[in-house]
């Protein structure tokens, strides 16, 4: 068949030992992975005719680019809404058929445009969450198999958070471990995204099913949070959750105890384990990241935990804090402007979709005083934050409210006890 040939090397089936269905596995298995070149001679997919369905694209998305994955469910949820998928994904300026298969990429902004259409057609205000709550491990492709096949589900989530740029190139993952929580994270970092807390509210679904099906369908994390204002039904999110859900927030994270990372995956296999590292390695080869958007995505997490210096972030990278610079310089880009534009980003984020009080918004950016967050956000805008929310819809601002001990400040989440479910 033109198009067809092999393409991963299959596991040494003497690894296996004597057991004879392993070590037919690792002989067959090569045969069963093929590159398919589709009808535009573009369009790469892997077939893998015995393994769970992880298919994926051949080449890492580029900057800027998030694989369909779960939105695919958009189309079914609609119609289950009473609405035309079509009429809805049209008006985002997206054809339709993009939604038919997960493998498909579309721009970051343009699923936030998907997602405000359907809130607007849907007057559903939760709506990221229900597409959240139809994925599966398969939704993130070759990804969700290195997942499933890992031993524990700490080397799960730590797969994740190394890889998951290949599948979504708008955002970055967080896993902290503090003592006896550990907190997974979801931070935006591609700029001026539209519904920006249905993308937060999808993905940390995701993530919650993802560990139900690591850990086991009565899996509930201790709490969970989200940067965005409490929409009208609560319900569906105790319902799904089934833990408090914070609102308000500065990020989007779940939390749960550190001990979850020991535990082992049923039915992990290691061959196909190989299978999924190999196919990752592959796409990580094929599309290295600019360095400016490397940074970029690590100062999205880290300027809401104030370790957001040159030397700081130069540490991170393992390299010296002059190497950076000159990384930088080449690509046309300068530290300080990437921190100023990443700051900007979080604060209209926290501003429009939060009721974040103004001083705790400019202490979680860095700042030490209110006033100075107010100057910097007037260079960038051109007018104060309060006047920037009031003009871009968010709820009023709630009184400021002391910080409360508890798990989501020891995962490193500066919550305010607000908005509790």
């Amino acid at each position: 068949m033109p198009g067809l040939r092999p393409t991963l090397p299959g596991p040494d089936p003497g690894q296996f030992g004597d057991d004879p269905r392993r070590q037919e596995a690792a002989v067959r298995l090569p045969a069963r992975l093929a590159l398919i070149r589709g009808p535009d001679q573009a369009d790469l997919r892997y077939l893998a005719t015995d393994l769970p369905s992880h298919g994926a694209s051949r080449q890492a998305v580029p900057k800027g680019v998030i694989r369909i994955g779960v939105a695919c469910e958009v189309g079914p949820l609609l119609r289950a809404f009473g609405a035309d998928p079509g009429e809805v994904i049209r008006q985002a300026g997206l054809n339709p058929e993009l939604f038919e298969d997960e493998n498909n990429i579309i721009p970051y902004a343009a699923l936030g445009r998907v997602l405000t259409a359907c809130v607007e057609h849907t007057h559903c205000l939760h709506f990221g969450l229900l597409v959240g709550q139809r994925g599966t491990l398969s939704s993130l492709g070759p990804i969700g198999g290195l997942l499933q096949h890992s031993p524990t589900v700490g080397e799960a989530l730590s797969a994740l958070v190394r890889h998951l740029h290949l599948h979504d190139r708008g955002a970055a993952p967080t896993l902290s471990v503090y003592g006896d929580v550990v907190s997974l994270g979801y931070a935006i970092y591609e700029q001026g995204v539209e519904s920006p807390e249905q993308i937060s509210d999808e993905v940390i679904a995701v993530a919650t099913s993802i560990m139900r099906t690591l850990c086991g369908p009565d899996w509930a994390p201790d709490e969970v949070l989200l940067p965005r204002h409490p929409p009208a039904d609560l319900g569906a999110y105790r319902r799904f959750f089934r833990a408090p859900v914070r609102f308000d927030q500065e990020t989007a994270a779940l939390v749960f105890p550190t001990r979850w990372l020991d535990h082992r995956i049923a039915d992990a296999n290691p061959i196909f384990r190989q299978v999924f590292e190999a196919h990752v390695r592959e796409l990580e080869a094929a599309g290295p990241g600019a360095w400016k958007e490397n940074l970029r995505r690590v100062l999205r997490t880290e300027i809401l935990t104030n370790r957001c210096s040159a030397a700081m972030i130069a540490d991170r990278f393992a390299i010296h804090r002059r190497t950076l610079s000159r990384r930088l310089r080449a690509e046309g880009a300068r530290f300080q402007s990437l921190v100023d534009e990443t700051r900007f980003e979080i604060a209209r984020q926290l501003l429009s979709q939060t009721r974040i009080p103004l001083s705790e918004v400019a202490v979680a950016l860095g700042y030490s005083e209110a006033s100075a967050f107010t100057r910097a956000f007037r260079r960038w805008s051109g007018q104060s934050p309060a006047a920037w929310r009031v003009e871009n819809g968010s709820a009023q601002p709630r009184p400021p409210s002391s910080r409360i001990a508890g798990p989501h400040r020891a995962a490193g989440h500066h919550g305010t006890g607000r908005g509790w479910l």
